[in-house]
């Protein structure tokens, strides 16, 4: 079958070594060996957290797969737990979680599928087909692909273990498919379009009458898929500055740079404090969407927009739920308060963690702590009713939403992973800088032992109970390997060299 237009080839596809790469079908691990190789958590009082937690890597060992034999897939990964095909933006937010089982299961290589799949042109389909390889929607299709998140994900992986020689083999086929999002995804102003299934957000009321919320772009300025773009560039460029290569990709950053004046100045409602779809007559679609706050991880928000922006997320009349964070503000008139019904209020982790990780890159980290307390323990009491995951959560109760498939580790596995470990034990590793910061806000003693930072360094990590918040934390901290550790708490800060014994 001939090509509907003819593309012009990427200098960087050149590059992507995964294109010729061959299958590796190493054996899969099965959870009860792996789980020696894992980090064992513990947090007095909260046994049902840390059973959640082991659930959680339990269905990720179970949804492990090899590249059947005939197909172009070229490694092990870990299922969307959907359908059968893979999807990208599922797994690289599953990548954001996996990272913590490295020593147990390379779930990195789960995103290597995609980039042995890459067109000429740098496109890359979001869903594949993992019989065959195929794609399941040609490029020229406004669903075929996005979001443009894996240089975020390929950069979190960065952080965790500081691995250049894995982020010299990625940086290729990222710039190119970047390139190509800038090239068929941009409307004249520069600007990004997409659709509800295009930016993973299926079902959201954001097009105008006469087109199809799911499939159609609505002739719209689609506020997530510019602020992501403005963010896989930073990302890039940051990148870049590690390999040495900045010249090749200086336009990206007068495309930051011109992307978020244009954004701050056209699609930021200063009535409404917040940022919106812009429809092609130049105004405003007024439909406060999650996908706003991509704009905390683009670092494009003016400082004196930031309280205002991020006070949505306090307000119970719109952000803040009983179960936080909803997808679709409560006070919009589609809203579906009884199962969140899909993508109307439902609470999806990945657009938490997207939020979370926004108010950490803002400094807003009480707020990050509390939001990500009162998610995990509501997904926490879903589990204890249902001993699951589900692929989302009603928004008003502590309950799945509907539709939502059960045992979806999938994206879910992030609360009780990542979540527990980066906001309520407060980690966040630096590994290229061999640092780890330990933000302690917990009263209650919690740690964890073989926490992974940098290919092949392990530290036990024990805080002990506190009276209160100011009260300096009593810490045990070992490491197989020198670690620096900053350890923060109150108001407090100091940091602490951590020696092999």
């Amino acid at each position: 079958m001939s090509p509907r237009f003819t593309a012009v080839p990427n200098p960087f596809v050149a590059e992507n070594v995964f294109l010729t790469q061959s299958a590796d079908r190493p054996t899969l691990p099965v959870f009860s060996e792996a789980k020696a190789f894992l980090p064992h958590p513990f947090w007095a009082g909260h046994q049902d957290a840390m059973d959640c937690y082991w659930k959680a890597w339990e269905l990720a060992f179970r949804n492990l797969r090899q590249p059947t034999q005939g197909s172009p897939l070229i490694a092990n990964f870990i299922d969307t737990a959907f359908n059968d095909a893979t999807f990208m933006w599922d797994s690289a937010f599953m990548s954001m979680f996996g990272r913590y089982g490295h020593r147990a299961f390379n779930f990195q290589r789960t995103l290597d599928n995609f980039y042995s799949r890459q067109h000429l042109d740098g496109y890359i389909c979001r869903q594949i087909a993992v019989k065959d390889g195929k794609d399941a929607f040609e490029s020229g299709d406004v669903s075929s692909t996005g979001p443009n998140i894996l240089p975020w994900a390929e950069w979190e992986y960065y952080c965790n273990f500081g691995d250049k020689d894995r982020l010299a083999q990625v940086f290729p086929p990222l710039v190119a498919y970047t390139q190509w999002f800038r090239k068929y995804r941009t409307w004249p102003d520069g600007t990004y379009f997409s659709s509800g299934w295009g930016c993973g957000m299926d079902d959201q009321p954001r097009v105008p009458p006469g087109y199809h919320e799911s499939f159609d772009h609505g002739h719209l300025s689609w506020i997530d898929t510019t602020l992501q773009q403005i963010l896989a560039n930073r990302v890039l460029l940051r990148m870049a500055e590690e390999l040495g290569r900045t010249a090749e990709i200086a336009d990206m950053q007068e495309e930051v740079e011109t992307l978020s004046r244009f954004v701050n100045t056209h699609l930021w409602d200063e009535q409404a404090a917040y940022y919106f779809d812009r429809r092609r007559d130049g105004s405003l679609s007024g439909v406060k969407t999650i996908g706003a706050y991509w704009a905390m991880l683009a670092e494009m928000i003016p400082q004196e927009r930031i309280d205002a922006f991020i006070g949505h997320l306090k307000n119970t009349a719109e952000f803040n739920r009983p179960h936080r964070v909803p997808t679709l503000s409560a006070d919009h008139p589609k809203y579906e308060p009884k199962t969140g019904r899909y993508w109307l209020g439902g609470v999806w982790a990945p657009t938490n963690y997207m939020v979370l990780r926004g108010l950490t890159q803002v400094d807003e980290h009480a707020l990050a702590h509390e939001i990500a307390l009162n998610h995990l323990q509501n997904v926490i009491e879903v589990f204890k009713q249902t001993g699951t995951l589900w692929e989302n959560y009603a928004p008003e109760s502590a309950s799945q939403g509907s539709p939502a498939m059960p045992d979806f580790v999938g994206w879910s596995g992030l609360p009780p992973i990542a979540v527990l470990f980066e906001y309520a034990f407060g980690l966040r590793p630096e590994a290229a800088q061999h640092t780890l910061i330990w933000d302690v806000r917990l009263l209650e003693a919690h740690g964890v032992e073989n926490y992974p930072l940098g290919p092949g360094t392990l530290l036990n990590l024990r805080c002990s109970e506190r009276d209160s918040a100011t009260q300096e934390p009593a810490i045990e901290a070992t490491a197989n390997q020198p670690v620096t550790l900053l350890l923060k708490w109150g108001r407090g800060e100091k940091t602490l060299h951590i020696r092999p014994s």
